[in-house]
């Protein structure tokens, strides 16, 4: 059995920042099920939300709950934007490389459905930029553990509640670890869809285990589609960034018109396309950044037009083909404005978790903010707790012997994964029959 003080089961940035705001006296073992590098925060391209002074709190607050439908939770977006400026001090201090003006001041872009520009970014790599910096970081902690392609199978539950997780190494061996905090940081469901952004192995394992074990969930059929992506013969369809839009791309019919407003929410864009898309009898509709100068889209964009390229398409020069596809979970393991679910000694943050910030969709950029946000208030609490002599005891007597039910993992794996697809179908369908 490994045994630890926190274990965090993701890489992504949620995880890693969770991890960085945690004392150095504090035994950290963080999991992956793939690489660190195999993350969906390394594929954020857009960038991070940032309040830029009070002046724009109410325009960005309504902006917020406008995309959400008014379904967020108001005390989680506020939450989000006031502790803004605090995170991105912290990725400051850790390295991040957002671009900057020539005087040196902070620079800012706009996307679909915001009302200014509040948006920072690093090239169209933000993700990257951010989540390489807190791996960074976490390297260089002694008392942070990374151990990849380890996935969490099970949840050791006791009448404590969640006392760690049973592990299946890269050899295929399995292992228990026992955890004073376990923190559920597991992404999205992308995975679990034909088309989607995610990587593959994304599949939505914490959800299964929340329903195996009587763990609040929130919204589960809360997924978002984003409108633009590449429409290539690729496993993981390649976003096409709101940004782009936001710096003046449009889309087009077959015949070469526009037909909607680009700056749309992401939801009433992707119905928009979906309804040209039937209309023109596509499988596609066009998208133009030749309307952007071409000094701003090779500085600001040089990771779409290279992967453009290399499918065949110059984007300096004719139009891309692209099409919606699964990209942001919404829902997930309920969680209170702490990150705590409803299990004692379980937290859960990023995708994984739902706090109700983005309500029914999420607004562009608004995830890597959220995820940073509510992973450093999941540390903060964490930090706060005193470990009872009660739950120690019990937390003792966990059978970790008895590892025979883990014989099958691929049979377990189709099992969580059509549990997942269909909760998601069940909380559709009741919410349909409201």
């Amino acid at each position: 059995m490994i045994e630890t003080d926190i274990l965090i089961v993701g890489s992504g940035c949620s995880g890693l920042y969770c991890a960085l705001q945690l004392p150095p006296t504090k035994k950290i073992l963080i999991i992956t099920k793939s690489t660190v590098e195999n993350s969906d925060s390394f594929l954020a391209q857009g960038g991070i939300c940032m309040l830029r002074d009070e002046s724009d709190y109410d325009s960005y607050f309504e902006d917020t709950m406008r995309a959400g439908h008014y379904e967020n939770d108001r005390k989680s977006v506020e939450i989000m934007i006031n502790s803004s400026q605090d995170v991105v001090s912290d990725l400051t201090s850790y390295g991040v490389d957002f671009h900057r003006e020539p005087d040196g001041s902070l620079s800012f872009t706009r996307e679909g459905a915001h009302s200014s520009k509040r948006i920072l970014f690093h090239e169209d790599i933000t993700g990257k930029e951010i989540t390489s910096r807190l791996l960074e970081q976490a390297r260089k902690r002694p008392n942070i553990t990374i151990l990849e392609n380890t996935k969490m199978i099970d949840l050791m539950v006791t009448g404590a509640g969640c006392c760690g997780a049973v592990v299946e190494r890269a050899d295929k061996s399995v292992e228990p670890v026992s955890a004073d905090t376990t923190v559920l940081a597991t992404g999205g469901i992308g995975g679990l869809y034909p088309h989607s952004t995610n990587y593959r192995h994304l599949t939505g394992d914490a959800l299964a285990l929340a329903m195996k074990y009587g763990i609040e969930l929130e919204n589960i059929d809360y997924v978002q589609i984003h409108p633009t992506t590449l429409f290539a013969d690729e496993e993981r369809s390649f976003l096409i960034s709101e940004s782009v839009r936001g710096e003046g791309a449009k889309l087009y019919d077959k015949n070469g018109n526009r037909f909607t407003d680009e700056l749309l929410p992401r939801d009433v864009l992707t119905e928009k396309i979906y309804a040209q898309m039937k209309k023109d009898g596509t499988e596609f509709v066009w998208e133009d950044l030749r309307t952007i100068p071409e000094d701003e889209l090779k500085s600001h964009f040089p990771n779409i037009i290279t992967h453009c390229r290399e499918m065949g398409y110059d984007v300096t020069k004719e139009c891309i083909p692209v099409v919606p596809a699964q990209h942001y979970f919404m829902g997930g393991v309920k969680v209170d404005h702490d990150s705590r679910t409803s299990m004692t000694g379980l937290y859960a943050v990023g995708e994984t978790a739902c706090n109700g910030v983005h309500g029914r969709n999420r607004l562009a950029s608004n995830s890597l903010l959220e995820s940073l946000v509510f992973a450093k208030r999941a540390a903060k609490a964490m930090n706060r707790e005193r470990k009872t002599p009660e739950r120690a005891l019990r937390c003792r007597v966990l059978r970790t012997s008895d590892l025979k039910e883990y014989g099958n993992m691929d049979a377990m794996a189709r099992l969580y994964h059509r549990q997942v697809r269909d909760g998601i179908s069940q909380a559709r369908n009741r919410r349909g029959n409201r």
